[in-house]
């Protein structure tokens, strides 16, 4: 199989999770409840991730999965890992900031991501080594080559307080020309069509991560933990332009 077979059926996937998620979205009887993680989940996200997974057992039976509500099946050198509904805050309170992340990883790499966000009308791909599109053309990240031309987006101020850097993030904000708190995966994809140049949070696991990384650096920029190691596994994202990654580790980096 090709890179190319993969992005389809995960784009034909994404189709199916748009009909099934933007049908609950605002609906009067949305059922919310509280994981063990206190975190919310509601019936579109197991909905969603159950489509995914019963669709990828029939199309890809030897390939592993993991999803964030049902968990981890399979095992292999081919993993697709899910996120139902990034940003399921957002949606149980009607706010449009949601989508559904599909990734493929190979070797723990993350080859195929797609990020699809119908309450906005965007949708993001990028296959390894065929570039970074959306739905409005192809995307790329911005030629802004200093701190104090970049546009930051630290998502949630709490988590870098909990990570013990807030510190090193105000004096960061200080040196940037501007800053905002897009959130969740939104962040990612602006890095990606250089709206925004620099974007970091904690607290992160690979089912948020997988998809964006391929479309941020298939852009041209650079997807790393926020001490700069590269990847999804680092429960941390530090996605920029790639010219101004370096500086950015080191602003943020603990004595």
């Amino acid at each position: 199989m090709t890179h190319d077979d993969d992005l389809a059926l995960a784009l034909s996937l994404a189709d199916a999770a748009d009909a099934i998620s933007s049908a609950r979205f605002r609906a009067a009887d949305l059922d919310v409840s509280l994981k063990a993680d206190s975190t919310h989940v509601t019936d579109a996200d197991r909905a969603v991730e159950r489509a995914i997974r019963d669709r990828l057992a029939a199309e890809r039976p030897d390939d592993a999965f993991y999803g964030e509500e049902s968990g981890s099946a399979g095992q292999g050198s081919r993993q697709w890992i899910v996120d139902p509904i990034d940003g399921t805050a957002n949606f149980l309170r009607g706010v449009p900031v949601w989508a559904t992340l599909i990734a493929l990883v190979v070797d723990g790499v993350p080859v195929i991501g797609v990020v699809s966000a119908p309450a906005l009308g965007s949708r993001w791909w990028a296959a390894q080594g065929g570039g970074a599109r959306s739905t409005h053309g192809p995307v790329r990240v911005s030629g802004v080559d200093t701190l104090a031309d970049a546009s930051l987006s630290y998502n949630g101020l709490q988590y870098w307080q909990r990570a013990g850097r807030v510190e090193q993030l105000l004096a960061l904000a200080d040196r940037v020309w501007r800053t905002r708190a897009y959130g969740d995966f939104w962040s990612y994809m602006l890095v990606a069509e250089g709206a925004v140049d620099i974007s970091g949070e904690f607290d992160l696991q690979p089912y948020d991560m997988a998809a964006l990384y391929p479309i941020v650096t298939e852009a041209g920029g650079r997807f790393t933990s926020v001490d700069g190691v590269d990847g999804i596994w680092g429960g941390s994202a530090l996605a920029t332009n790639g010219l101004l990654h370096d500086e950015t580790v080191a602003a943020v980096a603990l004595p």
